[in-house]
């Protein structure tokens, strides 16, 4: 694969590998840069890419992987803009649209495969042993994690405890 035809791939699906990025952030300005990252890690490792018809899943481990190495550089420090967030008082209408968020606090409290399982799942619709592929691991683990974590998620809205 060619630099161009790596471009052209990887723009096709940038609003995918953002989404992915986002949800483990749950920061736009973050989320770019973890895709920023991710496209430059890809970009130095193209020669280790096999198939180009596997880029799709290679490129998503990638930005896991972005997003996982952001959240732990970033574990011990919080920012000023996160902190002054959380201090403001939230409208009725803020209040209304975070009682919907129920389901993102419910996946926040699964650990890091678990939520990474969910997402590709049911966010970005992929298949099982696509999943299995990105994560290295068999297709039965990623079922198993998978309703595993829809069996903790449906325990917790349940509870409400989110």
């Amino acid at each position: 694969m060619n630099k161009q035809t790596y471009a052209g791939l990887l723009q096709a699906d940038r609003a995918r590998y953002y989404r992915i990025a986002y949800s483990y952030v749950k920061n736009e300005h973050d989320a770019l840069d973890i895709v920023s990252e991710a496209a430059y890690r890809g970009l130095c490792k193209l020669h280790t890419l096999r198939k180009q018809e596997l880029f799709r899943t290679w490129m998503t481990r990638i930005v896991i992987n972005c997003a996982i190495d952001h959240i732990r550089r970033n574990a011990h420090s919080s920012s000023f803009d996160e902190i002054s967030a959380a201090a403001e008082i939230p409208s009725d209408e803020q209040l209304q649209v975070e009682d919907s968020l129920d389901l993102y606090d419910a996946l926040d409290m699964l650990n890091e495969r678990d939520r990474t399982c969910i997402t590709l799942r049911f966010f970005e619709e992929y298949s099982f042993a696509e999943i299995a592929k990105i994560l290295e691991e068999p297709e039965p683990t990623v079922k198993t994690r998978v309703y595993r974590a829809l069996k903790k998620l449906r325990t917790q809205l349940e509870k409400g405890d989110t």
